[in-house]
């Protein structure tokens, strides 16, 4: 459960965030109905931020995804990847890291993911709740990868996704979708928007639910082998209020909770959450955005053992607050010119509580670890665009805290098995970036920009290890931040709207990088290597023909892991690939549309990469082929006919000494959604 005085001030922000636009009714009653109304919901983006090369996806390629699911969308990005190849519906709740590029697979995401500004990762695991994302409330996506650091401030080592929700008064009045599949899958999606004085409010109530496919191989399961359950729902309430004559309140709270059960009967874990955030816009001659968020979570789970099948360890609660907030300040400057300037800091308060049982499911030994990570930093950058020359650069500083960090094992007389106090740590980082473009008539951009950033370890990373059987990791509470440097090369040749194509070299170098460290027989610990370095290749490509559109990328890397001589326990990995890491991940999309009907079939291939880190558990490269069908009834209502993995392939997500977890397996959906204006 949530602990009891994070969410009490959740749910006092939340009645704040509910009660604003009620409070602005009426605010302009001799507004004429005649009078223009600007809906802002974000700054606009700097003139020169295309110089980074970053990729936008549409509100189109999101919904239009054979699983419904955003992380589907967003593994179309060339270099997206998530800890494993299962998505939300099978894999651990706090396995959902998500990065870029190949840098080293990491359930802590080395990729800062963003919503209207708000960070949406657990503040003590890292990983991203994509539950509390549903697809049908997000209008883009940009991702900006290597250079995403910025005024985007610590995490973005390997990039920044910066989403954007749709907007209330862009909503339909009201819309209801309804979807069934196969292992008795159901979706369920309900919205509403209505204006509120001279704002809007919106709600989005989601429920999803299935019996879940077997992700244990047949040749592996036993009597306890069960199907990868799953049930989540989320309720978001959102508003726009205008304030005054260029400025906005965004207020923003969600609700949610994910189950899931992995493998065998009695492994459950789960998340649940309350998120609340208020942004300010002020578009005058000086911009400005302030934003303030309040994030309480818990996580729990259960540990089955694979030869014993009884539980063998209960982690009861993970309560954690993360909180934070930004400034930034755009002063006038002139056209083409841009100039920001601000400050953000985040905080991060959690602990993990677990018991050890027997197989008798007595209780043997209690487990408690937690800490607590604050960051705070200034940033200020600079755009210039010159005619077809873009230039823009900028720095940050950031100062880090690491505190009250514990980890403690009690028997069951309440005597101390061990009782370890960590000294607090802190430092200061500078980071900064650097790009520059050149457009020419022919529709050619050619662009380079150099980069650095960092990471500072979890909470979990530091102060709690876990068992994914038969392998033990140990915590490592003297772990450093991880630091980026890195530069890229590019062009994209957009002769046409009609015709798209870009071409990336990436040169990117992790130092001190964080990984799961092989120090004995099934046993690892979470270390700081000396680097992972990654250089590789990306394209992406853009065709459309009269109703027939193609979209295509790829990902070719080549990503080391380096060891200080010195370093003897860890030698061995010297020059192996990081774990979870794919050296070729592509996309291919062909798509036809017209008047409200829409056939699209899409091709995904993820090379293969290992398990570990000693490069011994491969997962073998696998390619999967999705399919959508959209019908129009009748105005509002439309039927859509889906299908995930159409020639069930093989997708191995986990293989630990030969123990296989499997992906989805071919999965078919049918869809009605009806939409009033």
């Amino acid at each position: 459960m949530l602990t009891k005085s994070p969410l009490s001030l959740v749910l006092a922000v939340s009645a704040f965030s509910v009660s604003v636009p009620v409070l602005a009714q009426g605010q302009d009653a001799d507004a004429s109905d005649d009078d223009e109304v600007i809906i802002v919901t974000a700054l606009p983006p700097p003139p020169a931020a295309g110089a980074y090369g970053g990729t936008i996806v549409d509100r189109s390629a999101i919904s239009d995804t054979a699983s419904g699911r955003l992380e589907e969308a967003l593994a179309r990005v060339p270099g997206f990847q998530q800890f494993r190849r299962s998505d939300s519906r099978s894999a651990n709740v706090s396995a959902q890291g998500i990065s870029l590029r190949a840098i080293g697979g990491n359930a802590a995401s080395r990729t800062l993911l963003l919503l209207d500004g708000v960070p949406q990762a657990d503040a003590f695991f890292g990983f991203i709740p994509f539950s509390l994302l549903p697809a049908d409330s997000i209008a883009s996506a940009r991702v900006t990868k290597g250079s995403g650091i910025g005024p985007f401030g610590a995490g973005a080592v390997a990039g920044v996704i910066e989403l954007s929700a749709v907007a209330p008064a862009e909503r339909p009045a009201f819309s209801l979708s309804a979807t069934g599949g196969s292992q008795d899958a159901r979706m369920l999606a309900l919205s509403a928007a209505f204006p509120l004085g001279q704002g809007h409010v919106a709600v989005d109530l989601n429920h999803e639910a299935g019996d879940g496919f077997m992700t244990t191989p047949v040749s592996q399961r036993v009597a306890a082998t069960v199907p990868a359950r799953y049930r989540g729902d989320s309720l978001t309430l959102s508003a726009h209020v205008p304030v005054s004559d260029g400025v906005d309140l965004l207020p923003r709270v969600a609700m949610f909770r994910d189950d899931r059960t992995l493998r065998f009967a009695g492994a459950d874990n789960g998340a649940e959450g309350v998120d609340a955030s208020l942004r300010l816009l002020a578009r005058g001659r000086w911009q400005l955005e302030a934003l303030t968020w309040l994030q309480a979570r818990d996580f729990s789970s259960i540990v089955v053992s694979a030869t014993s099948f009884r539980p063998t360890l209960n982690q009861r609660a993970t309560p954690t607050t993360g909180w934070g907030g930004k400034i930034e300040l755009r002063p006038p400057v002139g056209p083409g010119r841009l100039v920001r300037f601000g400050a953000d800091v985040r905080g991060a308060d959690g602990y993990a509580a677990e018991d050890v049982l027997a197989a008798s499911g007595v209780r043997t030994l209690s487990r408690r670890a937690g800490g607590q990570s604050l960051l705070a930093g200034a940033f200020v950058e600079g755009d210039l665009v010159l005619g077809a020359l873009a230039v823009t650069g900028g720095g940050r500083i950031d100062h880090w805290r690491l505190d009250s960090g514990y980890a403690q094992e009690v028997r069951p007389d309440g005597t101390f098995q061990a009782d370890s106090r960590f000294a607090g740590r802190r430092g200061t980082i500078a980071s900064g970036r650097g790009a520059i473009a050149w457009t020419l008539a022919s529709g050619l951009r050619v662009r380079a920009s150099g980069y650095t950033g960092f990471r500072l370890p979890t909470l979990n990373e530091l102060y709690r290890g876990f068992t994914v059987f038969p392998v033990t990791t140990r915590a490592n509470a003297a772990l450093s931040p991880e630091r980026l440097r890195g530069w890229e090369s590019g062009f994209e040749w957009s002769p046409s709207d009609a015709l798209r194509f870009g071409v990336t070299a990436f040169d990117n170098r992790l130092g001190d990088a964080i990984a799961n460290v092989t120090i004995g027989n099934n046993l690892r610990q979470r270390r700081n290597v000396q680097a992972i370095r990654a250089r590789g290749v990306e394209a992406t490509l853009h065709v459309e023909h009269g109703p027939v559109s193609i979209d295509g990328g790829w990902a070719w890397s080549h990503s080391r892991v380096r060891i200080a001589q010195g370093d003897v326990s860890a030698l061995p990995l010297d020059g192996l690939r990081p774990a979870q890491s794919p050296a070729h991940s592509g996309s291919l999309s062909i798509a036809w549309s017209t008047g409200g009907w829409r056939a699209q079939i899409g091709i995904r291939h993820v090379g293969a990469q290992f398990e570990d880190d000693r490069n011994s558990d491969i997962l073998p490269a696998a390619t999967t082929v999705d399919a959508l069908v959209r019908v129009p009834i009748r105005q509002g209502l439309t039927l859509s006919l889906r299908g995930e993995n159409l020639f069930d392939e093989k997708v191995v997500t986990r293989n630990a000494a030969g123990s296989i977890d499997l992906g989805t397996p071919r999965t078919l959906w049918l869809a009605l959604r009806w939409a009033l204006d």
